[in-house]
């Protein structure tokens, strides 16, 4: 790399007796003496200024540039002056995402990211600023942990586009003495059969077998709404978990269900027959909606549970209009206040059927493996974290193996 300093106090001239001599610019006295320049990768040229009696700091600085240049490890610090957001703007319009997950994404991004960290140029990141970063998270009583190391982990994938695009070195969320937000563990208390059996019995007629179809299958909410003729096999005694409906930007499409896992659940007999009894009192209906996304190829299912209407059951309108009347008339959640308003009920949602369905099969003595394969998880790891304390104890089961080997 050919580059040099150049002194801007002063310059060369030819004295009269015809030899150079240094003489000072206009410039001498005022604002940073040296500037580095060499000529970068693209062939433009490139400079850094330094102060006065930084001449070796300039000189060093040029070393490591020609040096990160042999490595493949420059950066070019003007791009590198981008900041946070403006990188982050251009980063989300070609990052590939679950459709259903850009909304959500961009509006951690925008309310929070930026607020904390969006002026800050991606040259300038050290672990300390991201330290700071989830200290403020954790220290903001309007955000959970959950949510902030949500937060956290779209600022890691911003900053890690940011390194493969050569704009940073390192990620300094890889740094040792960083460590994402802190997560509450929160243990999973099921609910007790009488208690699904009053949710189900305060629902009306035709959402009833929603409540058979979750707690007696697992399946999440989405997937029981996008539940058709097609994933019901009463001779095998199968149901075939293989679409769920998701609400993007407020419209209505058919997706793959959770992480492209489709699976078979055994279908109990039990749920067979309420499903059965279901589709003679409220024939599947077809309904047609976009695959995936909103302007995504149409597709069409016999769905089972519909609204009144013979439409979809809208996630939010269920909720509010059936769901949490159900709850407080099963006396799960308070009655409504005098405005008509529900308290926030999280733990209660349609999620707590598949607590429920998860329970009755570790306490039958199920495997995990088994367990996190019908409720369509990645890992079975993550089915043990969560329900691990749910699991039959086995003190008395290993006193009992140890004694029939070694008692006399």
């Amino acid at each position: 790399m050919a580059g040099h300093i150049q002194d801007r106090w002063y310059k060369t001239e030819t004295g009269v007796d015809g030899k150079a001599i240094k003489v000072k610019t206009d410039r001498h006295g005022m604002g940073l003496r040296y500037r580095a320049r060499y000529v970068g990768p693209d062939g433009s040229e490139k400079s850094k200024s330094f102060p006065d009696r930084q001449k070796r700091l300039a000189e060093e600085w040029l070393t490591n540039t020609a040096s990160d240049m042999s490595r493949g490890q420059y950066i070019d610090p003007r791009a590198a002056r981008i900041t946070f957001k403006a990188y982050a703007e251009g980063w989300f319009k070609t990052h590939v995402v679950d459709p259903a997950s850009e909304p959500v994404i961009e509006q951690r991004l925008r309310l929070h990211a930026f607020r904390l960290i969006g002026s800050r140029p991606l040259d300038s990141f050290r672990p300390e600023h991201i330290r700071g970063l989830v200290s403020a998270l954790e220290n903001d009583p309007a955000i959970s942990g959950g949510y902030a190391r949500n937060i956290y982990g779209d600022v890691r994938a911003v900053l890690s586009a940011a390194v493969d695009d050569g704009l940073l070195p390192r990620n300094p969320c890889s740094a040792k003495s960083v460590r994402p937000p802190a997560v509450e563990a929160r243990r999973v208390f099921p609910w007790l059969p009488a208690q699904v059996q009053a949710v189900r019995a305060a629902l009306p007629e035709r959402y009833k077998t929603m409540v058979d179809t979750g707690a007696g299958c697992g399946l999440r909410q989405g997937e029981i709404v996008g539940l058709a003729e097609d994933g019901i096999d009463l001779e095998a005694g199968i149901l075939r978990v293989v679409r769920q409906v998701k609400i993007i930007r407020g419209k209505a499409v058919f997706a793959p269900p959770k992480c492209n896992k489709e699976r078979d659940v055994p279908l109990p007999s039990s749920v067979a027959e309420a499903l059965r009894i279901h589709m003679d009192a409220f024939k599947p209906v077809e309904i047609t909606l976009p695959w995936r996304k909103p302007d995504g190829p149409k597709t069409t299912a016999r769905l089972l549970f519909t609204n009144r209407a013979g439409g979809i059951v809208w996630r939010s309108n269920f909720n509010l209009q059936e769901w949490k009347p159900a709850l407080a008339a099963a006396g799960l959640i308070p009655e409504p206040n005098a405005d008509g308003k529900y308290e926030s009920a999280r733990e209660h949602g349609m999620h707590a059927l598949r607590h429920f369905y998860a329970s009755l099969l570790l306490d039958a003595g199920e495997s995990i493996k088994a367990v996190s394969q019908y409720l369509g998880h990645t890992d079975p790891a993550l089915t043990l974290r969560v329900y691990a304390h749910l699991m039959p104890d086995s003190r008395e089961r290993t006193q009992r193996a140890i004694d029939a080997v070694l008692a006399r």
